[in-house]
């Protein structure tokens, strides 16, 4: 392990320096690594470790669409694609990758198969941590271990394929064997992270549901619907309103502050921006830390879980999500951005 001091606090990193793939592949050899789910991570986690060289099966429900998408992807059924028993009966490492609902219904049929000395492998610390609610209690005689990619599945493949790697977190809730520290690792160099950082499934699911509904995605809607509309009520153009809102800010700005970090951003923009964001960005963060100080009080006490239990349990779950997400895709502002993606040089 290394440590790499962080702001002024050192914490204890795992690199590809010190753990490297030849010795992921050698702690892995005699597993059979089952990717239970398809769906946001199944498909990048379980091609990068295949890719990388490690026995690797898919279980998924047959004539499902993910079914098919996984014989898309090269998967071949009766060979390393096979329906979500089998698949569970085959693994010595079982990687629990199904939504949150699906975990929940999908439970007593994996309570079956977690014979002593497998490893029970999530990427999510939704359903350990929040048990009471989930009921999913594992075994104590097996592994049950945590590798959390910052970012989706999509991500965590393209950037693979790049030769670049996407960062992860990762935690052991329960070693029974032993050797659940170097099962985990080697899991989380095979699946292509770039660096991998410590932490529990409890802080792991606080800080994520935080993230997705703040920076990540609520908090970031929210402030660009705002700012696309008050520039929109005074006259400003759809195309000029979403440029100054969203396509500067993607296309732009946020590739060279992920190279260079927001101080290098504020030092080299012009000497207006710099007064203009340097007197504004406290206020944003005075008005927005108290609904922040809200939404973690909210995921800590269980409150956010339990909403999106509620809310995908029941029937018209489907119908209601497509309700709001089409809210969302036919607003003014994405119907614009619609038309100025079309009009990037690199598509036309």
């Amino acid at each position: 392990m290394a440590t790499i001091n962080f702001g002024g606090t050192e914490e204890q990193v795992v690199t590809r320096e010190e753990f490297s793939l030849e010795k992921a592949r050698e702690v892995l050899k005699d597993e059979t690594i089952a990717v239970i789910g398809y769906g946001v991570q199944g498909p990048g986690q379980s091609l990068n470790l295949k890719d990388n060289g490690f026995n690797v099966i898919v279980g998924q429900r047959k004539d499902s669409k993910t079914w098919d998408k996984a014989i898309a992807d090269g998967w071949v059924p009766g060979k390393d694609l096979f329906e979500i028993e089998e698949a569970l009966d085959k693994g010595t490492v079982i990687q629990y990758l199904l939504s949150d609902a699906g975990q929940i219904e999908v439970w007593p049929t994996v309570q079956k198969y977690l014979k002593p000395g497998k490893a029970l492998y999530f990427s999510h610390g939704f359903g350990i941590t929040y048990k009471e609610r989930t009921g999913i209690v594992p075994p104590a005689d097996v592994d049950v271990i945590l590798i959390a990619p910052k970012g989706s599945g999509t991500s965590l493949r393209r950037m693979f394929l790049e030769g670049r790697g996407l960062n992860s977190s990762y935690a052991i809730f329960q070693d029974a064997t032993g050797r659940a520290f170097d099962r985990v690792v080697a899991l989380g160099i095979g699946v292509g992270s770039g660096y991998l950082f410590e932490t529990t499934f409890k802080r792991e699911v606080y800080s994520d549901l935080t993230g997705e509904r703040g920076t990540l995605m609520g908090c970031i809607q929210g402030i660009f619907a705002a700012q696309f509309d008050v520039l929109r009520a005074n006259g400003h153009s759809p195309s000029e309103a979403f440029n100054e809102t969203v396509e500067e800010l993607t296309q732009s700005l946020m590739p060279l502050i992920a190279e260079n970090g927001m101080d290098w951003m504020y030092a080299n923009t012009s000497t207006t921006a710099q007064r203009g964001a340097l007197d504004w960005w406290k206020p944003f963060r005075d008005a927005t830390k108290p609904v922040f100080e809200k939404l973690y009080k909210d995921v800590k006490a269980g409150k956010e879980a339990q909403r999106s239990i509620d809310s995908n349990s029941q029937a018209d779950y489907r119908a209601k999500l497509n309700a709001e997400l089409k809210e969302m895709r036919e607003s003014e502002m994405w119907e614009t951005g619609k038309a100025v993606r079309k009009l990037r040089p690199e598509n036309n």
